[in-house]
């Protein structure tokens, strides 16, 4: 066990399971859809590419992030930061996109606001205990 994990039990948590787990299954699901065959893509059903892209890109920042926070690094704490507000950018172009007209897929909603609310929470609770740790309020 690192010191992480005993110290910070929860943020070790979301550092491993969804940071790097859901970091890889994002890369390796956003990658089928864009380098797999037809049948991937077909079973994404009315996908918005470049919410796909960005989810494939951000898989990669998950993981790195995980990493981090794992390690307890303040890069980590930064890019968790990085990652939620990348995030929420995107939600809001796909909210333009659904706005006029374009195809969509209500999983991809439900995703979105999940990977939204779940970076901002690891961005603030990794955040509050960087502050913590360095004497800051």
């Amino acid at each position: 066990m690192n010191a992480l994990s005993s110290r910070k039990p929860l943020l070790f948590l979301l550092a491993v399971f969804f940071a790097i787990v859901f970091g890889g299954l994002t890369v390796y699901s956003g990658g089928a859809v864009l380098f797999g065959d037809g049948a991937a893509r077909e079973a994404a059903g009315n996908y918005v590419p470049f919410v796909v892209w960005f989810n494939f890109l951000s898989g990669f920042a998950y993981i790195a992030a995980g990493i981090g926070l794992l390690r307890w690094k303040g890069c980590a704490v930064k890019l968790s930061m990085l990652i939620f507000v990348a995030t929420a950018l995107v939600f809001g172009a796909f909210g333009l996109h659904i706005l006029f007209d374009g195809s969509y897929e209500w999983r991809t909603v439900g995703a979105m606001v999940l990977r939204s609310a779940v970076w901002l929470a690891i961005a603030l609770y990794s955040r509050a205990l960087w502050k913590k740790e360095a004497g800051l309020r």
